[in-house]
């Protein structure tokens, strides 16, 4: 169709402006002969909403998940169905589990074809319910338009998570008489009840040992601000939920660290004493919660958290049914006095103590923990830092220190692949900061071609790929139950992911010693578009952390 003859509205017209009218102005592709009509309302709108075609559809959803995560508002993610769905599953997983705002849109046989085994058809709603916040569909180009809207809304309230909307090819392609887009609604703020925070108020304030746990809401609702006015109201320590280290400044006195997969002893010793637990903004996933050990058996429990299903699940002693930032304002006000500050201060240095290189023994010629302090000292603090699925991430989060929201995105539910795609994500979710990846030599084998994308888009972004050669963390659990001499499966060829870095158009540079990491960093950092740092590591420096039973 060109565009000097009459355009006839079709429901992937009414399906895009639909998109535009709700602020959602930035979408993700691997194209498909499913969704003709999509695409072409997309063409006809360019300059409304912004595609970016993915290499494949799961680089594409991790980076829609990590627009979602860094923005609170979904992006949209067009994929086709069968294999394209399959693939693009990865990033729903994650966005549910992480809390993710996100839109994915299947484009499906005709409606007449549906259940008739057509080609490439899969029963989609029964792959995706379980990992989705909804799944829906529309019945007819006349829906077309308001089931899109009820998937952004969705997609945003309550808990935030993926919303996934089968498209019939015919729907998309057939005419719509009027198109009827619903008019975007702000999403209700969920305030507290007066009676819950004057309960929650008297509980902290006769807690002698409070400890505050940050989660996923804090960033997704832009909260920092308000629960540092609480922390510092309570007296109370702060420790940020898994991969949510950016949710509190970790250098203010009231921080004392990251409840990563291996506790340090002075957050293990901290956890047991504390006679009061208040989870704000998290759902208590299950790295967080110790897979239901948190919170101990002599601890009280209050959660604040604005969806009920959540609340409901964790059965705290008190949940307060609201928005984080709005309860822990009104909970300030009601606190008369902090409690044990010394407490608190003890804990922050602990933290600093660390989080401070040379505090743990490194083999190899690479010091990981080296590499977090050089680019923290390089970087500007709103950088967004981003560390895929893999061991070598908990070296990041041990000895970087997030102190800027909005600056920290990786997947909770430990999916590889993440990095590079979520990069990509990332820049586009927030222009006009930088981007640097830490990814393991597996996980960019799995999406680094995304690589090209970036190129393609001249996205400026930093990849760092830690290679050791192996899994690492099925390697150091395959040493300890087994012995060194039963390694098998775990071990991996190394690339030269320099030299791929640069055929594929981007600047790179290799690191075989701490110390040439320095200029190799600034020189990335310099060049205009996108980059690769190959860090060659020592397989014996797996993580930052003593060995043990819970050490992988």
């Amino acid at each position: 169709m060109n565009d000097v003859t009459e355009h006839v509205i079709t429901g992937g017209d009414v399906l895009v402006d639909t998109l535009i009218a709700h602020g959602v102005d930035t979408a993700f592709t691997v194209s498909g002969e499913s969704f003709l009509a999509v695409l072409e309302a997309l063409r006809r709108k360019r300059n409304q909403i912004s595609l970016i075609t993915a290499r494949h559809e799961g680089g594409g959803s991790f980076a829609t998940e990590a627009y979602g995560k860094l923005t609170g508002r979904p992006a949209a993610l067009f994929v086709s169905r069968g294999p394209g769905a399959t693939n693009a599953a990865i990033g729903v997983h994650t966005a549910k589990q992480d809390c993710s705002p996100m839109l994915l849109f299947v484009g499906h046989v005709p409606s007449t074809s549906q259940g008739r085994e057509a080609f490439q058809e899969i029963n989609q709603a029964a792959m995706f319910t379980p990992i989705a916040k909804a799944v829906l569909q529309p019945n007819s180009t006349d829906q077309v338009a308001a089931v899109t809207a009820r998937a952004i809304t969705l997609a945003t309230s309550g808990r935030p998570g993926p919303v996934v909307v089968i498209l019939p090819r015919d729907l998309t392609d057939g005419a719509v008489g009027d198109p009827g887009i619903p008019s975007p609604r702000q999403r209700p703020g969920v305030a507290p009840e007066a009676a819950a925070l004057d309960d929650a108020a008297r509980m902290i304030a006769q807690a002698q040992r409070p400890l505050i746990l940050s989660g996923e809401i804090i960033a997704i609702q832009d909260a920092t601000s308000a629960l540092v006015t609480l922390a510092e109201a309570t007296g109370a320590p702060v420790m940020s939920t898994y991969r949510r280290q950016d949710t509190f400044p970790n250098e203010h006195p009231s921080y004392a660290g990251h409840l990563e997969i291996n506790r340090l002893p002075y957050q293990k010793q901290a956890l047991d004493e504390a006679d009061l637990l208040i989870a704000i903004g998290s759902r208590m996933d299950g790295i967080t919660a110790e897979d239901g050990a948190l919170p101990r058996a002599h601890q009280t429990f209050l959660q604040i958290y604005p969806d009920a299903d959540v609340l409901a699940r964790c059965q705290a002693d008190l949940s307060l049914l609201s928005d984080p930032g709005a309860a822990c304002l009104a909970l300030a006000e009601r606190i008369a006095a902090p409690s044990d500050q010394e407490r608190r201060d003890g804990l922050h240095q602990a933290y600093l103590a660390s989080s401070a290189p040379g505090t743990v023994e490194v083999r190899g010629a690479v010091d990981l923990a080296e590499v977090a302090a050089e680019v923290r000292r390089q970087v500007r603090p709103e950088t967004v830092i981003l560390t895929d699925g893999g061991s070598f991430a908990r070296w990041i989060h041990r000895f970087y220190r997030f102190n800027h929201p909005h600056s920290q995105a990786g997947p909770v539910s430990g999916a590889m692949g993440y990095g590079v795609p979520g990069a990509i994500g990332a820049r586009r979710a927030l222009p006009d900061r930088a981007a640097i990846a830490f990814v393991g030599d597996g996980g960019f084998m799995m999406t680094g071609q995304e690589l090209v994308t970036a190129v393609e888009q001249n996205i400026d972004l930093l990849v760092v790929v830690c290679d050791n050669g192996v899994h690492g963390s099925i390697l150091e659990g395959q040493r300890q139950r087994f012995g060194a001499d039963h390694i098998y499966g775990t071990r991996l060829s190394r690339p030269n992911f320099a030299d791929l870095a640069r055929s594929y158009g981007c600047a790179a540079w290799t690191v075989e010693r701490t110390k040439d990491f320095a200029p190799a960093l600034s020189g990335a950092m310099a060049h205009t578009g996108p980059s690769l740092i190959h860090l060659l590591t020592d397989d014996r420096d797996i993580a930052p952390f003593d060995k043990g039973p819970d050490a992988v």
